[in-house]
């Protein structure tokens, strides 16, 4: 039998440069967000070392990146106990608070001067400890109860952005002690927490109710490979070397003379630290900070409940010493509150502007993320079913910063409350009295159209919009005057506006009205396609309308249709089609039809006759810009040849036609080999169609 060969200098070495290079990259990925090579050089050194750990086991360290992530779930959690107790801080809530924290600290220090101060976000997350031991990550734990935590060592170790061992890639970076505790924040962001619960959603998986909830109990899992799936980061925020000078002497045996110097030595030994931390002196400057930082807290990507103030300079911390819980030198600036605790006293159905019914939940008015909150949106009905939520359950609000206030939880226990009442679905529409109609799987609408109050702004605007009628000058803010005025109270009344109408309005003189009545008289004659689209049903676009016209010829014989007939218009399915009879059964609709042909609105109906199937099937898309035509007009064209006209291009898709300024549409046209034409060719192409029909 062979003696396996004693591993050389060489293999040692190039172990020791992996490990290295490894962890500088991990580095400038998790820490800095500022990688320096591409995800398969990285995974290139990887599997390299995994390699060469497989052949030589007996060369495996602690420290190596290899070891993030252990091979078996533990039977349970060892208690810790600190060396040093972790304590809470005390809390201050306004100015005067700040005022007074100051006042102590220079009364106990005898002084009259300016005192400096480290300031940093108070992220909220998990307290933990981390020990190093000659550089190398030994220990982390759990704050517990400040004198004994929990050992979460193995779920640790799969934070990307904490080093195994220290230091070992930043030139000149000062020794590390040989006994270091650092202490800092595990939390988790706020887009890693969305994405994690929208796939436990459509996994059926369970899912968590905030992103500190999340954390925490990520931390407490038996199984370090789940932590390793679970988008943790760390913020350190504190340091100290353990044991006696004599014991570290020569070992990094001081941090510095001020936080600010311990935060540097962190981030020179590979540690993440906050880079929202300032130094300010005076407790004027500490407010600013924390108000600046409530301003900014919507746009961070981490949940923080206040600000962390501290005596910068640690001689001045030592002096000042502890209460029996909080250190003198440190205190919280609490935020207003972003998740509080009341009761569902109703819950009332609102319409939407295009007709959607959502549930909004009638609250007990509490203080919550700086305003007093009084309602929450409930979405949808699933959404109170996934909550289990009934009128009289204590329920959990969140509001972060100009958010909408949400519920998410329902916290009554089982059998707590004897008076909830369940909540139903309406039946008629609570802004018109219209009966309401699925959409979707999930929602309901209201079928009133053009009569539902709630619906009148948008049912205006899309009728008059380039695709439909085509009112130029009637935009978005002349019809919310004209609504809010009273003047236009369906889309019908737009064709009996009056010059005098206009009086009063902004930015309406005299040129812009007549302008704008020389449109409006205009569009009186339209098509049947545009006016079927203006008419604003639910599903039923562009195309869907002109398939309707082709079908049935006329607006009556559509008006009359029945759920099936209207099924066998190609692309109608039955949601469509229910849509379709839901809007012409609504008798204030037709109504309004009426009123709009009474007015004078009016399409030659002989001109459907007149529609071509040479481009039956063909499927065109439009990119660029045409200048013989505009893309609208060479729509219609090729619609009135039967043609269909995409937005995006597809393996289906038969021609783009393509302007000056086409751009991932023509890309996208080159690659599947799609055939191109710009606009000359399109012309001719349009041309020797026509002659064939």
């Amino acid at each position: 039998m062979t003696e396996k060969a004693h591993p050389g200098q060489d293999l040692v070495q190039e172990l020791r440069l992996l490990r290295t290079q490894i962890a500088r990259h991990d580095y400038l990925y998790h820490t800095l967000d500022a990688p320096v090579i591409p995800d398969v050089e990285y995974d290139r050194l990887f599997a390299r070392l995994e390699q060469l750990e497989a052949q030589h086991p007996e060369l495996i360290t602690p420290d190596s990146p290899t070891q993030r992530v252990g091979s078996a779930p533990l039977a349970g959690f060892v208690q810790v106990t600190h060396e040093i107790p972790m304590m809470s801080l005390a809390k201050v809530f306004d100015a005067a608070d700040l005022e007074d924290f100051e006042a102590r600290i220079k009364k106990r220090l005898d002084t009259h001067a300016d005192i400096s101060y480290s300031c940093e976000p108070k992220i909220d997350g998990v307290a933990v400890s981390l020990l190093y031991e000659d550089g190398v990550l030994t220990r982390a734990a759990t704050r517990g109860d400040g004198i004994t935590g929990e050992d979460i060592t193995h779920n640790v170790r799969t934070l990307r952005d904490i080093p195994l061992r220290l230091g070992i890639f930043h030139e000149g970076a000062a020794a590390v002690p040989r006994r270091l505790e650092v202490r800092g924040e595990i939390y988790m962001t706020r887009s890693g927490f969305d994405a994690m619960n929208r796939e436990a959603e459509n996994s059926g998986g369970r899912t968590f109710v905030n992103p500190r909830n999340a954390a925490a109990g990520t931390l407490r899992q038996l199984d370090p490979r789940i932590t390793d799936q679970r988008p943790l980061r760390l913020f350190c925020y504190s340091a100290a070397v353990l044991g006696s000078a004599a014991e570290n002497e020569g070992k990094g045996e001081s941090l510095g003379a001020n936080l600010s110097a311990t935060f540097t030595l962190l981030e020179q030994w590979g540690l993440p630290v906050n880079p929202e931390r300032r130094t300010v002196t005076g407790a004027a400057e500490c407010l600013a900070y924390a108000q600046a930082l409530l301003e900014k807290r919507p746009s961070l990507d981490y949940e923080i409940d206040g600000a962390v103030i501290k005596v910068d300079r640690l001689q001045l911390q030592a002096e000042l010493g502890f209460n029996a819980r909080t250190p003198r030198w440190a205190t919280a600036y609490k935020f207003p509150a972003e998740e509080v605790s009341t009761v569902v006293e109703g819950v009332d159905f609102q319409v939407g502007r295009t007709g959607t019914i959502t549930p909004v939940a009638r609250l007990r008015p509490v203080f919550v993320g700086g305003v007093t909150v009084s309602n929450a949106t409930l979405h949808n009905m699933a959404e109170i079913a996934r909550l289990g939520l009934h009128v009289g359950d204590t329920v959990i609000i969140r509001r972060a910063g100009d958010v909408i206030p949400k519920v998410v939880k329902v916290t009554t226990e089982e059998g707590g409350a004897a008076d909830l009442v369940d909540v139903m679905m309406p039946t008629h529409c609570p802004a018109c009295g219209s009966e309401v109609e699925p959409d979707g799987d999930i929602l309901i609408r209201c079928s009133g159209g053009l009569v539902c109050p709630a619906q009148r702004k948008e049912a205006v605007r899309h009728f008059c919009a380039r695709g439909a009628l085509d009112i130029e000058g009637l935009g978005e803010k002349l019809v919310e005057q004209l609504v809010d005025g009273g003047l236009v109270h369906d889309v019908a009344d737009v064709f009996h506006l009056r010059r005098e109408d206009f009086e009063g309005l902004e930015r309406m003189g005299e040129k812009s009205v007549g302008n704008l009545l020389t449109a409006i008289d205009k569009a009186r004659s339209t098509t049947l396609p545009r006016f079927l689209f203006g008419l604003g049903i639910p599903e039923v676009g562009e195309a869907t309308a002109l398939a309707l016209v082709n079908h049935f010829g006329t607006l009556d014989r559509i008006m009359a249709a029945d759920a099936t007939s209207l099924e066998e218009v190609e692309d109608v399915g039955p949601i469509v089609a229910a849509h379709v009879q839901h809007f012409f059964a609504n008798e204030e609709n037709r109504a309004v039809v009426a009123r709009l042909r009474q007015s004078g609105v009016r399409w030659n109906e002989s001109e459907v006759a007149a529609q071509s199937d040479v481009l039956n099937g063909q499927i065109f898309v439009l990119t660029g810009t045409l200048e013989v035509m505009t893309r609208d007009e060479a729509k219609e064209r090729l619609q009135a040849l039967g043609a269909k006209v995409a937005g995006s291009v597809s393996k289906k898709t038969t021609y783009v036609v393509a302007g000056p300024g086409a751009g991932s549409k023509l890309d996208k046209a080159l690659e599947l080999d799609i055939p191109v034409l710009d606009e000359q060719q399109f012309l001719a192409f349009l041309w020797e169609r026509a002659c064939t029909r």
